[in-house]
């Protein structure tokens, strides 16, 4: 009769003798972050916050440093959409915010063409965000205005050849098919006669815009980069260090901080 195995030493446990069981570590499952701490989290790092003046705090330090800025204020959906945007035209004429575009988000407003006229007499830009009918129908009075187009349209390559003559901000959608979309949208748009503005925070598709730029013969003064604040700080910094040009999308409003709350959160 054999003697036992001798059992396992105290400062060991079942793993070290091949078991698949550790009685000693249990892994914490995270909990989810909820919108609104995650909101609080976010505001001043990613999003400007929640008011028209934090959009204009942001503006007026980018525009000190030399930077053209997109003011991207979204209004939360009980906000009063024309009057935070009617104080944000008027805060930006008072402010120094330089080379400036307020972006217009049209479906929610019915005063467009007075806000645009508004914009250009503070000395802003305009771009039109929203849904292609009522953009499209909007430039046709405002051809001044630049057309927000993503990648991830069902027809995006389509509406880029029709406006590739004015100017167009063409923003990266999501997923694979929107990529190739957007390779697509860029050569349809550096081949034009418009002014282009590439939104995408991709390396790829940056390096991507670049080629398409130089293929077309694109100098840097017909055609701009655009990225959002605090997103791949030393991107930008090459970027503008290149010479070519550079726009900085500043969000903020209440909707700009949960739409990127529930981004950030995974939340649906």
């Amino acid at each position: 009769m054999q003697p036992p195995l001798p059992g396992a030493p105290t400062s060991h446990t079942p793993a070290h003798y091949g078991s698949t069981v550790s009685l000693t570590t249990r892994r914490a499952v995270p909990r989810p972050v909820e919108a609104p701490v995650l909101g609080r989290l976010l505001t001043g790092r990613l999003v400007a916050g929640p008011g028209v003046g934090d959009a204009l705090r942001v503006a007026t330090g980018l525009a000190a440093e030399g930077r053209a800025v997109a003011l991207e204020h979204r209004p939360g959906a009980a906000d009063d959409v024309a009057g935070e945007l009617g104080a944000l035209v008027a805060g930006a004429r008072a402010a120094a915010v330089g080379d400036c575009e307020v972006t217009l988000p049209v479906d929610r407003l019915t005063e467009v063409p007075a806000l645009a006229a508004d914009a250009a007499r503070a000395g802003l830009g305009v771009a039109l965000e929203g849904s292609s009918a009522r953009v499209d129908a909007l430039l046709v009075e405002l051809p001044a205005a630049r057309a927000v187009v993503s990648s991830g349209e069902a027809d995006a390559v389509g509406r880029c050849r029709a406006l590739a003559g004015g100017r167009v901000r063409l923003r990266a959608g999501r997923g694979a098919a929107a990529r190739r979309a957007f390779v697509r949208c860029l050569d349809v748009l550096m081949a034009g006669d418009g002014a282009p503005a590439v939104a995408t925070s991709d390396p790829r598709l940056i390096a991507v815009a670049g080629e398409r730029a130089a293929w077309h013969g694109r100098t840097y003064d017909t055609w701009e980069h655009v990225m959002p604040w605090r997103i791949r700080p030393a991107e930008q910094q090459r970027i503008a260090a290149s010479g070519a040009a550079l726009r900085i999308a500043v969000p903020s409003g209440r909707g700009a901080v949960a739409g990127l709350a529930a981004t950030a959160g995974g939340l649906r």
